[in-house]
């Protein structure tokens, strides 16, 4: 599969590959993505694994493919999980083992049959008073050498109603796709898992402008200053309008954008 495929959410679509970072507001906003993303995978045929930060959000989505009307064995083409099973097993998060958890099932899913997976994960467990989660942002680095070697997109979905500016900020750093309000964004302020990995780095080669970015277990990952500067460019501090703290030149004009396309900066 080598072109894009419909996201299902507004008439985006998505190169596989593809590893967004899908920024909403409150439990409607993210339903509605969440509904529109497994469910166009749902009808596609795809893997969906999902991780949701809650009871309530898991049992709805159960109930997803009955919705879509898909017959047959759809049941196990949805994988809902929660945070304690997955980012949060054992009581704290490590990146290492959540890679992993991808990475299987990914495999599992390619002998079960499935040729392309679609995942999706609500981040808002990272909010949580838990060890580890503090290598968040290391984290969204490192997946996307995953997302670069398997048949898959990946969304991951961040309230901004909850997620401080700062988190904002340094999370947009890692995804090479960002979703806001509607349109798709080719984000100039990516910075690729290597690079992520020399900012890391102890030492002089490992600190810049923006301060270093601390590996898994060397310490706390405190956030990069909102207006440091990197790699990528000087990151603006929290972007003014309806999307919050979001940096302002990734905000599409809505008046004159329409909400389905996407816009590469």
């Amino acid at each position: 599969m080598a072109g894009p495929v419909p996201s299902g959410i507004d008439e985006i679509g998505l190169l596989p590959g593809s590893h967004v970072c899908a920024f909403y507001r409150g439990d409607s906003d993210r339903d509605r993505l969440l509904s529109g993303y497994l469910g166009a995978g749902l009808s596609a045929g795809d893997k969906c694994i999902c991780v949701v930060d809650s009871a309530a959000t898991a049992e709805w989505l159960a109930a997803l493919p009955r919705a879509c009307g898909e017959p047959g064995s759809v049941g196990r083409q949805l994988d809902i999980h929660l945070p304690e099973s997955t980012y949060l097993a054992g009581g704290e998060f490590t990146t290492r083992h959540m890679l992993t958890f991808w990475t299987e099932n990914m495999a599992k899913a390619e002998v079960e049959g499935y040729a392309f997976c679609r995942l999706a994960g609500e981040m808002t467990w990272a909010l949580r008073d838990a060890p580890g989660v503090e290598h968040l942002v290391g984290y969204e680095s490192e997946l996307n050498r995953v997302t670069a070697s398997h048949p898959v997109i990946v969304l991951c979905l961040y309230d901004l109603d909850r997620f401080s500016g700062e988190i904002v900020i340094n999370i947009v750093k890692t995804h090479p796709q960002v979703l806001v309000q509607g349109i798709l964004v080719e984000n100039p302020y990516y910075v690729g898992p290597d690079e992520f990995l020399r900012l890391a780095s102890p030492g002089p080669a490992g600190s810049g402008p923006a301060g270093p970015v601390p590996a898994e277990g060397s310490g706390p990952a405190g956030p990069v200053p909102a207006e440091g500067s990197g790699p990528a460019g000087p990151v603006p501090a929290e972007g003014s309008g309806p999307a919050g703290p979001v940096p302002a030149d990734l905000l599409p004009a809505s008046s004159v954008s329409p909400p389905t396309r996407s816009a590469d900066l």
